[in-house]
Order: C-alpha cells, then structure tokens, then sequence
C-alpha cells in the first residue's frame, strides 16, 4: 500500500476500545491510512482530542444534547461538526470513505452498517450485535452491493486468516477459542455472589465494559458462534467452542480431511485491525511477537455450559433462527446494564434472557421492520421485569 493508495476510514465509536486501537494503526501506518470521520455516543471531550490530532472531513457526536460544546470546541478547525444518530448514519454514505469500521456498542450499530453497504463501502465489523441480530439480511445486502464484510473480532479473523488460500477446500468444523474469563474456575454458589469489579477484570484482553461482562457471562462466545455461521456459512452442528485459559490461539479450522489450521499471537487487537484494513496486505508492525519461549503451556477444556447457560442460549437462538437472536442480543443489553448498574445479580442475566425468549412472539423470517419492533419489545418486556 503506496501513498497514492491510501484507505479512507470512517471509524464508529472512535472513542471505545476498538476506536482507539485503530487510531494506533493509522499511528502504525500514516502513509497507508486516513481518517475521513469520527464519531462517538457520549465522549465528547475524547472526541475533540481525536479531532485536532487526526482532522478528518467530519465528526458526528450521537448524545446531541453535546453537540454544542463540540461545535464550539472545533470551531477554529476545517472539520464538518454534526449530531444524533441520524448524522452517523449519513456519515457513512461519503463519498471518499473506503472503510467503514464499525465500533459502535450493541445493536446501535445495526443501521449504520446497513447504510454503509448500501453506499459500497468496505466493513471492518466489530459489532458482532450487527450480524447476530440480522446477519441473513446484512448477507444478503452485501453480496447486492459486491461489499466485502472483513471481520475484526479476534476469533473471526483468525477463522478467516486460516481459511486465506484455502479455495474451495470442504470445511469439517469452525473451532472458536474461549479465554474461559475471570470466572472460570467458580462454582455455581460463587457465581452467584461475583461482583461487578470482579466481572470487569478480564484476565488477558482490555476492552470496553459491556464486551467483558459478556465474556465474563460466556455471551460474548455465544455472540461469535452466531456471528461465525453467517460470515463463513456454517450450521450450529460445525461451529464448536473450546475454553483456551491462555488466549494464544484465536480460532481453527478442522478441514475434511482432518488437518486442524490454526492462528496465533499475542492478545492484541491492534493485529486483527489492522488484518481487516490492509486485507489482503499484510503491513509491518512495532507490536509485540509471540515468544515461544515463554509460551511454554496451551491448555484446552470444553465451556461448562450449565454453569455458563448464556452459550447454550445462544446456541439455541442460532438454531431457532427467525427474530430469536435479535431477542437474546436486546434481553442481553439490558441485562447487562443492570447489572452494571448493580440491580440484578450476575446470574439474574440468563434467567431474564432465557424467559425473554419463552415470552417473545416467534418469527422465522422477520424483515428489518420486525426486528426493530422485536428489539423494542424485549427491551420494554426485560427492563419491566428488572
């Protein structure tokens, strides 16, 4: 990638965990990357900070109540100042964007993604919410608009690294790693007491506060079982999880004839960011390697699911199909801000995630329309129940 080939990025929540990262790459990269827009929900003064560091075309705040204070803050600054939800939406349909990473938490991310593809723009996703709510529509817009959807989740890239050459080689099993969390090793009693401090201790990765309780919970693996079937067309049967305590390997895949492919490296996801910018590239980097020196251990179990039920959910969501996953995402996201905010325990989560999906109407081929009407009911149905 020259100078004269520059990738123009839009970023969806540049203030986040994923956000910042990528900005490190446009750091690691300067002459292969350029931001065009930023855009954040709430994190206005990080906002600015990104603004007068990297002065894109354009910077969207969701919160408007914001939007002032950002206008004001940018205003000796050549940068198109906007807000709402609406704005963010419109954003990704610019001209000059190349990328659209989308970094947005939740099923937030859902609509603007739907507007980039229908703009041909190339998706960086990282909002796994986005293919577990309507992954067979956000398919289906893509190959209409010839939109490549390179993934950005650790595991996904990694599936998606060992799948590179592979042509039309038969796929036996998509094998997803877990780390196993900060709560591994509890008991069903000690579940039932862990804290929210405890929750948001992950034991290898850093990331915002709702993906590390949903990996805390095990959601965050259901989520990427979902995910991995519409990204690599595979059913429920082919896609298995296995808890990897050390987070070394990322994925495998088994191939018809047996061989297990699988990749490595440290927990650092600046690597699959930048996999997903470059793609098919691979650039140089400063980040730290693999020492197998001090890599002397790669241990493997399988997810108790019993004690961890929110995979099994998932599972059950994924073979149900319809608006089912939508109703786990929505049940999910409000569970896990109570939870946050202290007012149901860690273990309350399945239980009102698993009663959401007894409760909601079942739809096996929901249009954008019903998802978005399932999403506000289960939301309306669980929060009533907290």
């Amino acid at each position: 990638m020259t100078e004269s080939k520059k990738r123009t990025i839009a970023i969806l929540g540049s203030t986040g965990s994923i956000g910042t990262q990528t900005l490190q790459v446009v750091d690691e990269h300067p002459e292969c990357f350029e931001v065009y827009a930023l855009t954040a929900n709430d994190r206005v003064d990080e906002l600015i900070e990104q603004a007068r560091k990297y002065q894109p075309e354009a910077v969207v705040i969701a919160n408007e109540a914001k939007y002032e204070y950002l206008k004001e803050a940018l205003q000796d600054m050549p940068i198109k100042v906007y807000g709402g939800y609406e704005a963010i939406c419109q954003i990704v349909q610019s001209g000059p964007i190349d990328v659209v990473v989308t970094a947005l938490v939740g099923f937030s991310g859902l609509r603007p993604t739907i507007e980039a593809i229908k703009a041909g723009k190339a998706i960086a996703l990282a909002n796994k919410e986005t293919m577990v709510v309507a992954g067979e529509l956000i398919n289906e817009l893509a190959i209409k608009h010839e939109v490549p959807i390179l993934p950005v989740d650790s595991e996904h890239s990694a599936i998606f690294q060992c799948l590179a050459g592979e042509a039309d080689n038969k796929v036996e099993k998509l094998i997803l790693t877990a780390s196993g969390g900060p709560f591994r090793t509890f008991s069903k009693e000690q579940l039932e007491t862990v804290t929210k401090e405890q929750a948001l201790k992950h034991p290898n990765w850093s990331m915002g506060a709702k993906i590390t309780i949903d990996s805390a919970s095990m959601m965050n693996k259901g989520f990427e079982v979902i995910e991995a079937k519409w990204l690599f067309g595979m059913d429920a049967k082919s896609i298995d999880v296995i808890v990897h305590p050390q987070s070394v390997i990322h994925s495998m895949v088994q191939f018809a004839d047996g061989t297990v492919k699988a990749q490595l490296g440290t927990p650092d996801m600046r690597l699959p960011i930048m996999y997903a910018l470059s793609y098919p590239v691979r650039l140089p980097s400063t980040f730290e390697r693999l020492d197998f020196t001090k890599t002397t251990e790669l241990t493997f179990e399988q997810p108790d699911m019993e004690r961890f039920p929110n995979l099994q959910l998932a599972y059950q969501a994924l073979t149900m199909g319809g608006n089912m996953p939508c109703v786990l995402n929505a049940a999910n996201e409000v569970c896990v801000a109570a939870f946050l905010k202290e007012k149901i325990k860690f273990t309350e989560m399945s239980r009102l995630i698993e009663r959401a999906m007894q409760s909601i109407d079942y739809q096996l081929k929901p249009t954008l329309d019903n998802l978005l009407e399932t999403d506000r009911n289960t939301r309306r149905m669980v929060e009533g129940w907290i």
